[in-house]
Formats: structure tokens, sequence, C-alpha cells
């Protein structure tokens, strides 16, 4: 019999959530590498090569490979036979890790986990309470899985109740093209099949804890050995998946999934529930198991895992633009696709700050910061430390603002915005008739973002933490026009060009 000791529980974890707030897994570091290895998409590649550099960057500084630091999520598997030595119950000492994780002064992680989520959705400021699953099972030890899944990922997530006949494979690739750019391909997807649908939910999720290795399933089937239905099904699923050309960051490219992870259980005779929830660019987990021993001892990746990637601004093509003399003729002026190098002072915004904006002008009441002409930048940053302007910096998804995009740019004098995934139509028919721009910034390289911001302060709506407006002085910042003044999109038409690519590659087209 084992005695687990609070310490050592609440210990572990508070490791395992810095550890992977700054480290990729190495399964995953090499699928990435081999993705940006083959990739022929030049949008795509340049776009992978800043997502690799940010994870180095990030496991050298000891750095959030994203802003959105996540909601905490364990898995335990807790053995009959355990003892525990501890005073407080699994979920506080579970909480207690992630609150000392979260707000540890030397790396401090964004907190974004808001309570009375339907009423004032007030931040708990140290990212607590996490989600917690349980499994009792045979044994004398705790295995424990610690992950932290992003908002931009975790919305995607898709839940179907299918009719027994109907095909799995197409409704994911239906569903799959719906789910656009926000949760930053290249990733994993998890399925879950079976079950009720919160099983199915559940399996999804736990499918993403498996580490990387369809290199070794591709492997398994081209030398002949017999293959389970679900094996043939993940399979069958990344090669039409990727074959949609969705690509890297939604911009159109070969690779737009990593892995198919696929967990199954038995159902309902009238049901098959399915449910899907992608993994983004910014997967991080880690398993560890407790024995009574002593805390977790997690091992790190070394800094040879990485493949010899280095991402930098190329002066040659990029265009250097000048935020604080901008006027709305140069941004009509430019084209889909084009590269940008922002520098000079940007305002930033996301949800919070753009109902309240709405609020006041419809109150008539003045704001605290004026936009004429200016740009704003979609974010919530993490907060800085060791003199760093500003923590990671990443966009957040730019969808989330398409319903405030009109008033933005007709109401408080904006002239373009920066976010990450692409528009909807609401949005793009604003930004069209108002001659405005969408720049893209590349989800899942925040850390490398960070460093183009060279001053930061708060300069409205303070009390929204994270979500306060922001003005930025950066230098060089690396964007991309995604959406025009004439309303074409890159998002639109880069993954329809690469889809007829990839099927002229594989004799479909």
């Amino acid at each position: 019999m084992s005695t687990i000791r609070q310490d050592d529980l609440i210990s572990s974890i508070a490791d395992a959530f810095q550890f992977i707030s700054y480290y990729h897994p190495k399964d995953f570091i090499d699928a990435m590498g081999e993705a940006w290895r083959h990739e022929a998409s030049p949008a795509a590649k340049d776009a992978i090569a800043q997502i690799l550099t940010n994870s180095r960057m990030s496991a050298e500084g000891h750095r959030p490979l994203c802003q959105d630091t996540g909601i905490a999520v364990v898995f335990l598997k807790v053995g009959m036979e355990v003892r525990w030595e501890a005073t407080r119950s699994v979920q506080e000492m579970i909480d207690e890790g992630v609150r000392r994780a979260y707000q540890n002064p030397d790396n401090k992680l964004r907190a974004s986990v808001l309570q009375d989520p339907a009423g004032k959705r007030q931040n708990s400021r140290d990212n607590t309470p996490a989600v917690v699953h349980y499994e009792i099972v045979p044994g004398d030890g705790v295995e424990v899985i610690c992950a932290a899944k992003g908002g931009g990922s975790e919305n995607k997530t898709k839940l179907a109740m299918l009719n027994p006949s109907d095909s799995i494979v197409d409704w994911v690739l239906k569903t799959v093209p719906t789910m656009g750019a926000g949760w930053c391909p290249p990733g994993i997807l998890g399925i879950g099949i079976g079950g009720t649908p919160e099983k199915a939910m559940l399996l999804a999720k736990e499918s993403l804890m498996a580490p990387v290795d369809i290199h070794a399933l591709r492997q398994k089937a081209k030398s002949g050995a017999a293959l389970t239905r679900v094996e043939e099904l993940r399979l069958e699923l990344i090669e039409k998946i990727n074959a949609l050309g969705i690509g890297a960051q939604g911009l159109g490219g070969l690779t737009t999934v990593l892995d198919v992870k696929i967990l199954d259980y038995p159902t309902h005779a009238a049901s098959l529930p399915v449910a899907m929830i992608p993994n983004c660019a910014a997967t991080r987990h880690v398993h560890f198991h407790l024995d009574g021993s002593g805390p977790a001892k997690l091992t790190p990746p070394k800094l040879e895992d990485w493949p010899d990637v280095t991402w930098k601004p190329d002066t040659n093509v990029a265009t250097r633009v000048n935020l604080d003399t901008l006027t709305r003729e140069q941004v009509a002026a430019w084209k889909p696709g084009q590269t940008l190098l922002l520098n000079g002072k940007m305002l930033t915004g996301r949800d919070a700050a753009h109902k309240r904006i709405q609020d006041m002008l419809a109150k008539g009441e003045p704001l605290p910061v004026d936009f004429t002409n200016r740009v704003i930048y979609y974010v919530g940053p993490v907060d800085p430390v060791k003199g760093e302007a500003v923590g990671p910096a990443g966009p957040t998804t730019a969808t989330r603002m398409d319903k405030f995009t009109r008033m933005m740019l007709e109401k408080t004098g904006l002239i373009s915005m920066i976010g990450k995934s692409e528009r909807g139509a609401e949005a793009i028919a604003a930004i069209k008739e108002n001659h405005s721009a969408y720049l893209m910034a590349v989800g899942g390289a925040a850390y490398l973002v960070s460093k183009a911001i060279k001053a930061a302060k708060v300069v409205g709506f303070a009390d929204l933490g994270m979500e306060a407006i922001y003005e930025f002085t950066v230098e060089d910042m690396p964007v991309t026009v995604a959406v025009d003044s004439s309303g074409i999109s890159v998002h639109e038409r880069g993954p329809a060009e690469w889809k007829i690519k990839i099927g002229k590659l594989q004799g479909t087209a």
C-alpha cells in the first residue's frame, strides 16, 4: 500500500503546469518538424517555422508557448490500494497546485478562468478550479495527466448524435472545414466514438493525451500487419483531412493535422455518438506517476530535439509599416497575402473591451482612448517578468469580434485589426464597405511575437485584467494581410487552391 502525501501531489501538479507552459512534448516537436520539412505552401511553411522557433524560444526562456495558458485539466487514475495522507480533498490539492503554478513569480501564467460563467463572469485570478476526471483502478499508485487547454481549440469542439448507419468519415470531413482556423492548425484531432454524449466527449479529450504516433501506425500498415478498425479509421481520416488543403493557420497547405487520435466505447443500438476536440499548435500535456516515494520528477526535452529552424523576418519581402502615420489610403492599398512588419503604436482589445465600448457608445459616453486611424490587436497578454515589456502576446480568435467590427470601423475611427484565423461574412462585409483590412498574426507563436513588443501600458478598462486596453509599441511585428479592402480573404482562397493542388497530386482532380 502506497501513501500519497498532500504536499507531494500539490507540488507535482504545480511543477507539471509550469513544465507544460513552456515545453512541447517531444513527439509533437518531431511531428511539427516533419510537417515543416514537407510543406510546399510558402505561407504555411512560414507559419510552421514561426511556431517551431517560438517553441524552442519558450523552452530556453521558460516562458509560455501561448498567451492563452489554458484551463487546467487533470486526469487521475487512483489505485484502489492507495492511502492518502492529506487534510484536503483531491480537488482542493489539485487546485492548490494549479494556483501555485499560475502565480509563480518567475513565470506567471495568464489566469483565464471565470467564475459565475452565466452571470458576472469574474476572473478567479489564479486559474482555479481545475477540471478533474477520476478513475479508480487496481494498484497502489496514482497516474496523473496534466493538460492545459486553450479556449481557441476548446471552442471548436463538436458533438453529433449520428444514426448507426451514418458514416463517421463523412461527418468528420464535413465538420472539420466548419471549425475554421481558430484552433491553430496544424495540431491533433481527438475523436471519441460511442458510449453516451458525455462519454464520447470524455473519450475525445482523453485521446489527445496520447503521444503522436501516426508514423508508427503507417509503418505497421505497410508491413502488412493486421489493423483494428480504429487504426484503419485513423489512417483514412488523416489522409482525407489533410487532403482538404486547410493547412497551417488555415492559409492552405499540405498539413492540417499531425495525427488523429480515437478512443471508442460500447454504445446503445440506436445511437452513434461522435465527439471531436482539437489540440492546437500549443499542445501541452505531461504524464507522471506517484508511488509514495515523493513528488514527480519531470524530464525536459533536450534543445537538440528541436529541428534546425529559426524564423526571422524577411525584410526583402515584407513591407515595413509605420503605425503612427498610417492612413486609410495606405490600408486600402494592402494586398491579400502581403507580409507586413508593423512599427509604432497599436491598441489592444478583446471581447470584454469591445462589449464595453459598444455599451459606452450607446449611452453617448466618451471612450478612454481615441481609435481614430489606429490599429487594434486582439490579444490578452501574459503578465511580464524579469524586465519584459509584456509577456507572451499572441493573437486571439478574430471571429469572436466579428459582431463588433462594423461598430468599431464606423463609430470609433479604427482603420485595421489584427488577430488569428479567418473572419466571417459579417466582418468581411464591414471591412470591404469601410475600405479597411484585417491582418493575421500566427497563433502558437506568442513568445516570438512578444519580442517585437518594446513597450506596453494599460490605457483603458484596467479592471478587465488581461482584457484591458493596452497600448503596445512594436518593432517589426510580423503579420499577413488576411482580408484586404476589397474583401478578398486568404483563408478562403488559400485552402481552396491547395485542395485542388493536393487533389491533382493524388490523381483525384
